[in-house]
């Protein structure tokens, strides 16, 4: 993967983790969800910016995913597009003051070395 691809990537990576930083914060704004209020919450989804803004990073990120499939192999970016997951446990942890478990942090570092060794020769 070149310098083009991996901005590519890491564009497609980071606005698709803000787009669950902005969903996370709209649904805090909403409350929790049960049969009574389920059709007020869904009818709010549309009116809450924060809500709005998350789906808007998620079409950004689906739209510089799709620029990146053009120019590399899906066995190549399916799998580096998890890192997605790091970047969401360390907004967990820095906005939302989650708590990291070492079961979960020696996960992430499989996910990272898993998309090294995945990237590292694929086209």
């Amino acid at each position: 993967m070149g310098f083009q691809e991996f901005c590519l990537l890491l564009a497609s990576v980071l606005t698709s983790a803000m787009g669950q930083l902005f969903l996370k914060m709209g649904a805090n704004s909403l409350g929790k969800v049960n049969a009574s209020n389920a059709v007020s919450h869904i009818l709010n989804i549309l009116l809450t910016p924060k809500l709005i803004l998350g789906l808007a990073c998620y079409g950004l990120g689906a739209i510089a995913y799709i620029l990146l499939l053009t120019r590399v192999n899906l066995s190549v970016a399916g799998p580096s597009a998890s890192i997605i997951y790091v970047f969401s446990v360390l907004f967990g942890y820095f906005v939302f003051k989650e708590n990291i478990f070492i079961h979960q942090a020696v996960g992430l570092g499989l996910i990272v070395c898993g998309v090294v060794l995945v990237a590292s020769k694929g086209n």
